[in-house]
């Protein structure tokens, strides 16, 4: 179960660090090309991890 729990949390980490990258955007240029590639591969870890941690528990 803890493992579970940790995975859970990392999930949330990486989601919490995608949201920062996505926010961090310039006013004037916008989003780049390398920060939107950044943030997608953050959310695929961050989907891994939760359902990981959930069909672990499971």
């Amino acid at each position: 179960m803890t493992f579970a729990v940790l995975l859970l949390v990392v999930g949330g980490f990486l989601l919490g660090g995608a949201w920062s990258i996505w926010k961090a955007d310039s006013d004037t240029k916008g989003r780049t090309g390398p920060q939107v590639a950044f943030v997608v591969v953050l959310l695929v870890a961050a989907a891994l991890a939760t359902a990981s941690g959930i069909l672990r528990m499971v």
